[in-house]
């Protein structure tokens, strides 16, 4: 149904629909991530309109956790995860999508 893409599955496709370098597009996708993670690291929100918004958020601890791979009790202190909100567009594309695998 839905196949699993990768950062150099990506890297690949915008390759071959223009004329740079694989290097270089390499060098610009690896540099935004950074830029995303170095932001998000700060406490910083970033907003890609049409696209969505990366966010640290809050996550509260829990006293008692369990880890299911061990099933050790412990706890878990209140931490920031990285979240993302999808824009408008987006989730407007992602509507369609029912729509047109049904076809």
């Amino acid at each position: 149904m839905f196949e699993k893409k990768t950062k150099n599955d990506l890297i690949d496709s915008i390759y071959r629909k223009n004329s740079y370098e694989r290097q270089e597009i390499l060098a610009i996708v690896d540099e935004f991530l950074m830029e995303v993670k170095g932001c998000l690291e700060q406490g910083d929100t970033i907003e890609l309109r049409g696209f969505g918004t990366f966010e640290p958020r809050l996550r509260n601890g829990r006293k008692i956790a369990r880890n299911p791979k061990t099933g050790e009790t412990l706890s878990v202190k209140p931490h920031y995860v990285a979240a993302f909100r999808a824009g408008q567009v987006l989730k407007e594309k992602l509507w369609k999508l029912i729509d047109e695998k049904q076809k």
